[in-house]
C-alpha cells in the first residue's frame, strides 16, 4: 500500500514540477520581430507568438524571467475586447493592447503577478503584446506609438 501511495504522490508531483520551471527552448513558441515606433525612435523586440488557444491560455505563465527585448504577442483572428489576467504569471508585465491599424489602444504597465483581476483593453484590439514590466516607461513608449510585425506563420 505504501508503495502505491508513494508512486501516486510522485506521479502527481511530476507535472507540477514541470509546470513550475521556465519553459525550455523546445516548449517555447516561434518568435518574430515586433517594432514599436514613435517620434523618430524605433524599439525592436524578439517575441514569441501565441497563435493557438492552448498557447494563448498558457501565455507567459510560470516564467521567472523575460529577456529585456523579449515578450509574447497574442494575435486575434478578429478584433475584440482584450481581457487578460495574471494567474500563475510570476513576473510583472506591460500589456500593450494593439488595434488593427497598429495604433495602441491602451498600455497596462507593471501588471500585478498572480492577480486574478482582469486587465482589459479600452476598445476592440487585434493583438496584445506582453513585455517585461517597466519596459514601456523605460523606453518612453506611450499610446502615440505604432506597433508593427511581419507574421511569418
Amino acid at each position: 500500500m505504501r508503495a502505491i501511495l508513494t508512486a501516486l504522490a510522485l506521479s502527481l508531483a511530476m507535472p507540477m514540477a514541470a509546470c513550475n520551471r521556465d519553459a525550455s527552448e523546445a516548449e517555447r513558441t516561434a518568435t518574430i520581430s515586433v517594432t514599436i515606433a514613435m517620434t523618430g525612435k524605433a524599439h525592436k523586440f524578439d517575441v514569441e507568438v501565441a497563435r493557438t488557444d492552448a498557447e494563448q491560455d498558457r501565455g507567459l505563465m510560470f516564467r521567472t524571467s523575460l529577456p529585456e527585448n523579449g515578450g509574447m504577442l497574442f494575435p486575434f483572428a478578429k478584433p475584440r475586447i482584450g481581457s487578460f489576467w495574471m494567474k500563475n504569471t510570476l513576473i510583472p508585465l506591460d500589456m500593450i493592447f494593439v488595434r488593427a491599424d497598429g495604433s495602441i489602444d491602451r498600455i497596462a504597465e507593471n501588471t500585478i503577478p498572480e492577480s486574478l483581476e482582469p486587465v482589459v483593453s479600452g476598445g476592440e484590439v487585434s493583438a496584445v503584446l506582453e513585455l517585461a514590466g517597466g519596459t514601456a516607461a523605460r523606453l518612453g513608449i506611450d499610446e502615440s506609438a505604432k506597433v508593427t510585425w511581419k507574421d511569418t506563420k
